[in-house]
């Protein structure tokens, strides 16, 4: 299992994030801050992040973000949302947001993805309760297509995150 930063470090034009649960880690620093009234400390927890996309965008990575969430949102997807112009925007990505809804038809992977330049991708895997578990990487061709098939038809239909309303 390879580190994400290094797989990140190693990318050269594209890292696309494609996103499908409803609930991740809630005992997660940021999101307790942002439970507790005071989305700046929400943020300032993530400023490891926004630094490490911040560098990947410098460098010329084109960074997109693909959220499919339920209607109406879960608690820790209104938290998402509030963070995302201090957390991923202000980095550089571009986020946008998929009602559940709209994505029925669509050929979707069985967990959240990391897709590296159409050459690898990572696996994320968690537990019913959005803890983290592990993660998995794959560079099969096939399962590489497959994956960016299915975020790029998610990212057609998905909403930019300056226009999506929670």
């Amino acid at each position: 299992m390879a580190d994400f930063s290094e797989l990140l470090a190693t990318c050269e034009r594209t890292a696309y994030k494609l996103e499908m649960r409803d609930q991740y880690m809630t005992g997660d620093p940021g999101y307790l801050a942002w439970e507790a009234g005071d989305v700046d400390e929400a943020v300032r927890q993530y400023s490891g992040w926004t630094a490490t996309a911040q560098a990947a965008v410098t460098r010329g990575v084109a960074m997109h973000r693909v959220r499919i969430v339920s209607e109406p949102v879960s608690t820790y997807i209104a938290f998402e949302h509030a963070v995302t112009p201090g957390v991923n925007l202000s980095a550089g990505e571009a986020i946008r947001w998929l009602p559940r809804r709209l994505a029925s038809d669509l050929a979707l992977p069985g967990n959240d993805v990391w897709i590296f330049d159409d050459r690898l991708v990572q696996f994320c895997h968690f537990a019913g309760d959005g803890a983290w578990v592990s993660n998995d990487e794959t560079d099969n061709a096939t399962t590489v297509k497959l994956c960016a098939a299915a975020f790029a038809a998610a990212w057609e239909r998905a909403t930019d995150h300056s226009e999506y309303r929670i």
